[in-house]
């Protein structure tokens, strides 16, 4: 109970504060029944109330002195009750004037007068008090005393910062703030909650959180569920959750949450009001974070396929170790696929037709013009040979590396049979081969049955992503990453990785090739 409200519950019945010998412990016997229950009743509220309280008679006489004055000061009533003034022994003498003042202007004064200043515990300390002051008047509205309700001033200032606090966090507060109910259903929202949520803030009201969140409501209830049982949890938490929306699916978000249990401070026991959800938009900085993660691992693996391939005597296993240490948490299958031509010519030197594009230092002639005369020359004999099975882009691409389709293991080296793959027109691969880009393909959300096998890849395959292996100016086959519907689709930092490793890996091939010969 707060000041104003002890205020209140002290101005019951006006005589009996008047008199002398009125005390909590005992009020005097009265003439009737009605008297002795009515006194009976104002001596429990007075020593129920939260606040101290004191009342004087009006020739400044103490009547009544509560428990919650007994333990501020540590006066008990019977020491207190009886003794005129409070100056010498609950005043310091210095400012018993300006107290005696206070109180006298009280009972003259209509209404409350608040007022802050020290008193003296039975011990000598001092205590800084906020009272609040008030007449209490007699029968005509003759002014019989007066009482003065009071609480430390740390205390009052405690109440009033968390009274603050609160209406802080429902309007200014940057963080969303979500007060759940026992049933897990929102009783106040915040202003940058329902922003949050998109939705008003009265909107959310007794409404379910599966109402509100299309993915992440179960780990939030459960999260709810263990504060309300167990309390809160030692450290923040990141709930990962999409909105509901009939629109569009809208993208994941991240919130990083934090949960307080909440329980009424006036039982006895303490009683779950709900839990407040206090939660900010992370998203950002997850996926910033994610990415830079992906960004280290990625360039680690490099380090380390570089090392082991170091060591293999044969460049054709160390392609195959580049594209295993590659496959790690990058994709499930990895295909090396060789384009068919002429033998090269040797290193150095100029090919008929290409003497104006051995050297260009100003880099001005078209890149798609720019190839070399071997890659002309194959695309020239495979268009005027016809386009059959396997061929597309002017190459057959024939099966040089692939890891193993059924169970893990390392990559394989196939014999060079020179029999091409038997892609179809339009494939992935010869789309790379011919863009000398990277190409990314899905098949959606619902897959259509044989999608993978009309491609020509291990069955559940659903994302593909080719690239172009490229080795001293020339383009000598297609590296091809394939996923399973576990895994997200390719995206363009994927690309970028797999035309890193393409280019190590077609550096292997090409010097396999040269050793051959």
């Amino acid at each position: 109970m707060t000041a104003s409200s002890a205020s209140s519950g002290a101005s019951g019945p006006s005589a009996a504060l008047t008199g002398p010998s009125a005390d909590t412990s005992g009020p005097p016997p009265p003439d009737g029944d009605g008297d002795t229950e009515d006194s009976g009743l104002l001596a429990a509220l007075l020593d129920g109330m939260d606040a101290a309280l004191v009342a004087f008679a009006a020739d400044g006489t103490i009547t009544h002195w509560n428990h919650e004055a007994a333990r501020i000061l540590g006066w008990t009533a019977d020491e207190a009750v009886g003794r005129t003034g409070l100056a010498g022994w609950a005043v310091r003498k210095e400012d018993a004037d300006g107290i005696e003042a206070v109180l006298a202007a009280a009972m003259r004064s209509p209404g409350r007068q608040v007022h802050e200043f020290a008193l003296l515990t039975k011990d000598g300390h001092r205590v800084l008090v906020r009272t609040q002051a008030s007449a209490v008047r007699g029968p005509g509205g003759r002014v019989a005393g007066v009482y003065c309700a009071f609480s430390e001033v740390h205390t009052q200032m405690d109440l009033e910062r968390s009274i603050a606090l609160s209406e802080a966090l429902f309007e200014d507060a940057s963080w969303g703030v979500v007060l759940v109910d026992a049933d897990l259903r929102p009783a106040v929202v915040n202003a940058h909650a329902a922003r949050t949520l998109g939705v008003g803030r009265t909107a959310l009201l007794g409404r379910p959180l599966g109402d509100l969140l299309a993915q992440g409501v179960e780990e939030l209830e459960c999260a709810l569920q263990h504060v309300l049982a167990e309390g809160a949890p030692p450290a923040a938490a990141e709930l990962w959750v999409t909105l509901r929306s009939e629109e569009a699916e809208l993208p994941r978000r991240c919130w990083r949450s934090g949960f307080v249990r909440l329980a009424s401070p006036l039982a006895e026991e303490p009683v779950p009001l709900g839990v407040a959800w206090l939660f900010q938009d992370v998203t950002e900085a997850k996926r910033a974070e994610q990415d830079n993660s992906l960004l280290r691992f990625r360039a680690h693996q490099l380090h380390r396929a570089g090392r082991a391939a170091a060591d293999c005597p044969d460049p054709a296993e160390a392609a195959a170790v580049h594209l295993d240490f590659a496959l790690a948490g990058f994709a499930d299958h990895g295909l090396a696929d060789l384009a068919t031509r002429p033998a090269p010519a040797p290193y150095g030197a100029v090919a008929d037709g290409d003497a104006e594009d051995a050297y260009d230092p100003y880099g001005t002639h078209d890149a798609e013009a720019a190839g070399d005369a071997h890659d002309r020359a194959g695309a020239e004999a495979a268009a005027a040979a016809g386009a059959g099975a396997g061929r597309g882009a002017g190459c057959a691409l024939v099966r040089t590396l692939a890891s193993p389709a059924g169970s893990p293991g390392p990559s394989e080296a196939f014999a060079a049979t020179g029999i091409p793959v038997p892609y179809p027109q339009g494939h992935p691969a010869f789309q790379a081969f011919q863009r000398r880009g990277p190409v990314r393909t899905s098949a959606g959300a619902a897959p259509a049955e044989g999608w993978a096998a009309a491609r020509h890849w291990p069955d559940g395959t659903v994302h593909g992503l080719c690239v172009v292996l490229r080795s001293r100016g020339r383009t000598l086959g297609v590296l091809t990453f394939l996923r399973s519907p576990a895994r997200r689709p390719f995206d363009r930092a994927d690309a970028d990785y797999a035309e890193e490793v393409a280019a190590r890996i077609a550096a292997c091939l090409d010097l396999s090739g040269a050793a051959s010969r």
